[in-house]
């Protein structure tokens, strides 16, 4: 290229781009309480700092961390976050090459033959010509920041993908880890419900034979015969819904869980025969085989450590967080396209080669042809149509401003909430297992004192209930605890 073109092109190039129209980004203000209060802290622990975990330190079962690897490696909704980033990427690559001239070669030959009639000779002639250019079409000199901007704001997609493919991991953590406690915890409750149903038709099977010689009323061995279907129907229940558990699992892992790797609750002590039991202690007896304190099997999860007071900036690590915040960077971005469209557009087309009529001498001296052709667009007059998009623009970057900010509310209110309900746990689940074993006490009383003549059935009736309910509630707390673990590691970003 000639150097009379060079050196104007080139510094063209060099100027485009000096001009950057969109608005300064700095971080809004968070709209929240500057700290988290946590009302669970242990004493001495106050002036401690939040340290992020990865999931497999909070994880301490051995089991559901394989669980969790699997569902990594196979869940749906984790290969399409991840195909989504993928797809990001290769967008940014289509708005980053904007940026740069794009350069083309092209070869050509052309061989003619004239009729005799349209020579001044009156014979036919073949014409030849050949050539070969690289040539440079419609690059646009970005003078005002637009294709700069829109590059930026492909960027941020990328980045934002980024940030929405680790909360879908991160939530999926948190829901693998809550759907293998809820089997658990299911399994267990399936388990109780079967040893009730085996001491009540231990039961009902004394009540029935006593009733034969007389020794109780019909209306007992009825009454009696309530509790047994109640439990049998329990029974059913839960074995439904532990079978739902898995499957629910299953989804979440994307492949099948072996057997190995789902929970394993422990077998209640099968109950003593009625009739092996001394009549003197046989009401207690019974009624303490029939009435195992419900646990779950182990602690899957570790307590993390949390101070008395963590700051809210803390929450801004959160994925999605992060993610919201990529969406209103896009924005300004996007601001600074629209208003680099009043502004005038200069677009450059050029290109150098070599032509000749003979294919030998198509690089000989004295062949060399180019051209320069520069074009300059001047909005005018449009209908208001750049003032429309630049409006659009601004009210997408108020919109993001706004969901942005109620992303950050919604983070600190599920970390607000998790750690209200870590701080009570603890005692519920302590008064609950005080309130297990006075309804315990209650049942072996009231069933003393029906055998003794003293009351009736529906006192012991009630008893029964009362504590077949708080059995199933401590189990309940239990679970709450747990996935109060799980929960709190989600909802303040994971590690």
């Amino acid at each position: 290229m000639p150097k009379a073109l060079l050196t104007p092109l080139c510094a063209l190039l060099i100027l485009a781009g000096c001009t950057n129209l969109a608005p300064s980004y700095e971080r809004p203000a968070a709209p929240v309480p500057a700290a988290l209060d946590n009302a669970a802290t242990q004493p001495g622990a106050g002036a401690a700092a939040y340290v992020p975990l990865g999931w497999d330190a909070v994880v301490q079962s051995g089991q559901l961390r394989e669980v969790i690897t699997l569902a990594l490696q196979n869940n749906r909704d984790l290969r399409s976050a991840a195909l989504a980033i993928e797809r990001a990427q290769a967008q940014y690559g289509v708005s980053r090459a904007d940026r740069l001239p794009s350069v083309n070669g092209t070869a050509q030959g052309n061989r003619t033959r004239t009729a005799a009639d349209l020579t001044t000779a009156g014979r036919s002639q073949i014409s030849e010509q050949y050539s070969a250019q690289l040539g440079i079409t419609s690059y646009e000199l970005d003078f005002f920041g637009r294709v700069r901007n829109l590059n930026e704001a492909a960027l941020q997609e990328v980045l934002r993908t980024t940030d929405s493919q680790r909360s879908v991991q991160l939530s999926l953590v948190a829901e693998v880890t809550s759907a293998w406690l809820n089997l658990a915890a299911d399994q267990a409750r399936l388990e109780l419900a079967r040893e009730t149903l085996r001491s009540r038709e231990a039961s009902y099977s004394l009540t029935e034979r006593t009733h034969r010689l007389g020794g109780t009323s019909g209306l007992v061995l009825a009454q009696n015969q309530t509790t047994v279907d109640s439990a049998r129907a329990d029974v059913a229940a839960f074995t439904s819904q532990v079978a739902r558990d898995r499957n629910a699992l299953q989804l979440l892992v994307g492949s099948p869980v072996p057997a190995a790797l789902l929970p394993v609750v422990q077998p209640v002590p099968p109950v003593p025969a009625a009739a092996q039991v001394p009549d003197e202690r046989r009401s207690e007896r019974v009624t303490q085989a029939a009435a195992p304190a419900p646990m779950l099997r182990e602690n899957a999860l570790q307590l993390l450590a949390v101070p008395a007071q963590i700051p809210s900036s803390v929450l801004l690590a959160r994925p999605d967080v992060m993610a919201a915040e990529r969406s209103l960077q896009a924005t300004y971005a996007n601001i600074g396209a629209a208003r680099a469209a009043f502004f005038p557009s200069i677009s450059l087309t050029a290109s150098v080669g070599t032509a000749s009529t003979e294919l030998s001498g198509l690089f000989g001296s004295g062949n060399l042809l180019w051209s320069f052709v520069p074009q300059i667009r001047l909005p005018i007059f449009d209908g208001g149509r750049n003032q429309a998009n630049l409006e659009v623009a601004q009210a997408n970057q108020r919109i993001a401003l706004t969901q942005y900010e109620k992303v950050i509310q919604t983070a600190f209110r599920e970390a607000a909430d998790a750690l209200a309900e870590r701080a009570t746990l603890t005692d519920r689940i302590t008064a609950q297992t005080s309130l297990l074993a006075a309804t315990e006490r209650v049942y072996a009383l009231s069933e003393a004192r029906f055998k003794a003549g003293a009351d009736n059935y529906l006192t012991v009736l009630d008893a029964q209930r009362t504590l077949y309910a708080a059995q199933q509630t401590l189990l309940s707390l239990q679970l709450a605890e747990q996935t109060n673990r799980i929960t709190l590691y989600k909802v303040l970003g994971g590690g």
